[in-house]
């Protein structure tokens, strides 16, 4: 049975984190930042659809709520 990895040199865990550090850091600056304004907009886009989102939930709740009351009588 032929292993391969059989040639091949170990590679020591400190080797191993300095590379993936120096490629974390590579890709670090290759990401594109979004600007102040662009953070605000989005953080308001997700809030105004987060109420929305409760208010849909809340109001099934609701109606299963009273469904259920009508139901069981209680």
């Amino acid at each position: 049975m032929s292993n391969a990895n059989a040639g091949a040199e170990k590679v020591g865990i400190f080797t191993r984190l300095a590379r993936g550090y120096r490629n974390m850091r590579g890709e670090m600056k290759r990401v594109v930042w979004p600007t102040r304004k662009q953070v605000l907009n989005n953080t308001g886009v997700v809030l105004v659809f987060m109420a929305m989102a409760a208010v849909v939930i809340g109001g099934f709740d609701w109606i299963l709520a009273t469904i259920a009351r009508l139901i069981f009588g209680t």
